[in-house]
């Protein structure tokens, strides 16, 4: 678990209430950043903060100011954001119960752990967790992480609590906005048919372990090359061209192997042609 939390403060179901602590239930710790440095020296670059007229400035100079027309700021100390204190900011309120197929998956954000914040917390704690779970049901509450008050969407797992953020509904844009560019066509019957048998071969259990991230491992691989060798170059493998396929003839050679492997264009000029596939160049 992380060496700090997120948030600290109370959970309160009505009139029962403990300290709780958050903790983010996901990491970003193994994802490849990368540095920017001078290409002559590979000295670190310094982001130093500047001024148009004055030239560089002082980090004690820098003062926050939310622009409300062009060129017009209005100037808020942090003194008057620290003085904006909601209740959420301290305290998780139970609002509300409601079905976890009620809340529309769009609205769900990051994870955290909610879990009891010291040892005179666990009575409390585990009696709000077992009332949660006996409701069966998703509990709603506030919370000010950030400077930004979320709403929570909080659920029983194991011996703790799972708790997400959600996205407000000024946030989420409407389906329709994207979606009504799309032409209304009707699919061809036989194609859904085989397509949906595609999809029972497919069908499987969810396991997170199977995915990872290529392109990351690639990058991992390009930098262990480097490091052996400060002169070799990288090149971009040769990227394949689409191949030209009839739509139907696709889904049955899918169905053919199983859905596991993409279908090959057969070499029917007299019906539609394929593309000609370059050689594979083996890979840097």
């Amino acid at each position: 678990m992380a060496a700090r939390p997120t948030w600290q403060g109370h959970l309160r179901l009505s009139l029962v209430s403990c300290p709780v602590a958050l903790y983010t239930a996901t990491s970003r710790t193994s994802d490849v950043s990368f540095n920017m440095l001078h290409k002559d020296t590979h000295n670190r670059i310094r982001m130093i903060p500047t001024d148009p007229e004055k030239g560089p400035v002082e980090r004690s100079d820098i003062v926050k100011g939310y622009q409300i027309e062009k060129d017009r700021y209005v100037v808020v100390s942090q003194e008057e954001i620290d003085a904006v204190r909601l209740e959420s900011t301290r305290i998780i309120d139970i609002d509300k119960f409601v079905d976890e197929d009620d809340i529309d998956r769009l609205y769900w954000n990051d994870p955290y752990f909610l879990v009891p914040d010291g040892k005179v917390a666990i009575e409390a704690y585990s009696v709000i967790r077992e009332a949660m779970a006996s409701a069966g049901k998703i509990a709603l509450g506030r919370v000010v992480m950030h400077q930004r008050e979320r709403l929570l969407a909080m659920e029983p797992r194991d011996n703790g609590i799972i708790a997400y953020t959600l996205r407000t509904y000024g946030e989420v844009r409407k389906p329709e906005e994207v979606f009504d560019r799309i032409p209304d066509a009707k699919a061809d019957p036989k194609m859904v048919d085989i397509a949906a048998k595609i999809i029972e071969q497919l069908e499987g259990e969810f396991d997170p372990t199977g995915f990872k991230d290529h392109y990351e491992d690639a990058l991992r691989a390009l930098i262990k090359e480097k490091e052996k060798s400060a002169g070799h170059k990288v090149t971009a493998p040769p990227q394949e061209e689409a191949e030209v396929i009839d739509l139907m003839e696709a889904l049955r050679l899918s169905l053919g192997e199983g859905g596991a492997r993409r279908p090959t264009a057969k070499r029917d000029t007299a019906k539609t042609p394929a593309a000609k596939k370059a050689p594979a160049k083996k890979r840097a």
